[in-house]
């Protein structure tokens, strides 16, 4: 595969900020041509755009580098898209060659076009739509999901320190029906003033679960339509919910930001690393890569290995040649990196 430098005429590397974004127009061979800082904003946008007209020529091949495409530079790359420009994401920088050259705006955005000119394949942002809406209720849900955790605790730790006739109205009970107890029982508590703040704190407590259990709830039901509508395949597959369907197509994204399914793998961290050394022929656990998404499988693979029939004889044919449950895990969650990712990548 050609580098990007054999496919465009110019690139323009762009340091995105809250306020200013500073941007360098670079010839194919690295050299700057240009150098420029406007504001972060529609109008700053429209400036740059002509801005990159005013200093290259007419028929030039040119790509954008942008720093930060779906943070600060998001509404840049909006504008960019929307009058017909190719759009990159800026490669991350080893942190020894950011202290060797330098630290400046107007360096970081020429740091990022030469980079990215050396490249055979520059990642292609986030785009707007579906996906997006996908990635932001399971970020959400997340945060839902932990402060529903905390809320848990607190109530917990309050009810095994209450007075001893609430304790023995709550103490068989589960979660769901301790919460659900507090809320319905509205009466004063008598005795002391720590008697009466704690029931209070007891029942706002267990409001603030309930209502976080119905948030959770229409999450689930949302990002499950979205789902249907973007890859209705992969809720057909067994061990597969709308959570870790929502991590793999978050993570895959779009066509052409994964070459193949090695890919995927990799960026799943689970794929085999070589750890081979003379006669000792090895591999060992990828400690990097996406945890969320090596999270999502790993819980795919368990669900399987319990209610699979499939999967429960791969695990018994593996068992009998000598492999542990570590291995084999391993082997079954690579093994569906690769399922997913072509049902993924056959969605139009």
């Amino acid at each position: 595969m050609s580098i990007l430098a054999e496919r465009v005429d110019v690139v323009i590397g762009v340091d995105t900020h809250t306020d200013t974004h500073s941007a360098a127009l670079l010839s194919n061979a690295g050299a700057v041509l240009a150098e420029t800082t406007v504001v972060a904003d529609d109008v700053g946008a429209a400036g740059l755009l002509a801005w990159a007209d005013q200093h290259g020529s007419a028929g030039d091949r040119r790509e954008w580098i942008i720093d930060g495409a779906r943070s600060h530079g998001v509404g840049l790359a909006r504008v960019l898209l929307a009058a017909g420009e190719v759009v990159r994401e800026a490669a991350r920088r080893p942190g020894t060659a950011r202290r060797r050259a330098g630290k400046s705006d107007e360096l970081d955005a020429i740091a990022a076009a030469r980079t990215a000119l050396t490249a055979a394949q520059v990642a292609t942002p986030r785009s707007d739509g579906d996906r997006e809406a996908l990635r932001v209720l399971h970020v959400c849900r997340r945060h839902y999901t932990d402060t529903r955790t905390a809320t848990v605790n607190l109530l917990k730790s309050l009810i095994l320190t209450a007075d001893d006739d609430l304790r023995g109205q709550l103490r068989r009970l589960n979660t769901t029906k301790q919460v659900r107890h507090l809320i319905r029982d509205t009466t004063e508590p008598a005795g002391d003033a720590l008697t009466h703040i704690r029931r209070q704190q007891l029942h706002a407590l267990a409001h603030q679960i309930a209502a976080l259990d119905r948030t959770l709830a229409d999450n689930l039901k949302q990002m499950r339509s979205l789902i249907k509508a973007l890859c209705p395949a992969l809720l057909d597959q067994p061990g597969i919910g709308p959570v870790s369907a929502a991590i793999a197509l978050t993570a895959w994204s779009h066509h052409g930001r994964l070459r193949h399914e090695a890919a995927f793998a990799a960026l799943a961290g689970v794929n085999p690393i070589p750890a081979s050394s003379g006669r000792n022929q090895r591999h060992r656990l990828n400690r990097g890569g996406d945890r969320n998404l090596n999270a999502a499988l790993h819980t795919i693979a368990v669900n399987r290995s319990r209610h699979d029939p499939t999967t429960r004889a791969y695990i018994a044919r593996r068992t009998a040649e000598g492999r542990t449950p570590n291995e084999i895990t391993r082997c079954l969650k690579r093994y569906l990196a690769r399922q997913l990712f072509r049902i993924m990548q056959a969605t139009p």
